[in-house]
């Protein structure tokens, strides 16, 4: 099965399943549907970060600081954010990733999703897919910042980054 032919639940703006749908449809005809995005940090507190690969259906050869993905029909955010960092970090035996927030992304032009935003601990060697991942490397927030302006990143893994900074400035004010 082609990941264009996965089922997908497909929801409302208050992400209620109404419906399902192969993965292909649901990109085609702009059915909103779900996502998990992982935030993956080594040992040293750098950000896993690579570089999509050309035959990817969303945003080929894109860069994007998240591992992550659809979430299949039936299957909750949770499990769908281990599976998915498991899968595009090519490791088995991750900590459970920590649910961070929620947020609809939207991107004006049929391309809408909610999207599960998760952040995990990453000590063990990485080997991502080669069908998935072109390029990546674990970097620095430093370095992640200097190459905001000059990369072309995925924009929902963008979206979700500017949330998860100020989701984090917010937190830390209010502690």
């Amino acid at each position: 099965m082609s990941s264009a032919d996965e089922i997908l639940d497909i929801v409302d703006e208050d992400d209620q399943v109404i419906g399902q749908s192969p993965r292909g449809e649901a990109y085609a005809q702009g059915l909103r549907h779900r996502c998990v995005f992982i935030e993956a940090r080594d040992a040293r507190d750098r950000l896993f970060v690579h570089r999509r690969t050309p035959t990817k259906l969303v945003f080929p050869s894109r860069y994007d600081m998240f591992v992550g993905g659809v979430v299949g029909a039936g299957e909750s955010y949770d499990d769908a954010a281990l599976r998915e960092a498991e899968e595009e970090l090519g490791v088995t035996g991750l900590p459970r990733p920590a649910f961070l927030f929620k947020f609809l992304y939207d991107d004006g032009a049929g391309q809408t999703w909610w999207s599960a935003v998760y952040e995990v601990r990453c000590e063990l060697p990485v080997s991502p897919q080669a069908e998935e991942v072109a390029w990546h490397d674990f970097l620095s927030e430093a370095e992640v910042e200097r190459r905001l302006p000059q990369w072309a990143w995925v924009p929902d893994g963008l979206a979700a980054y500017e949330r998860l900074r100020a989701y984090r400035a917010a937190g830390s004010s209010s502690g």
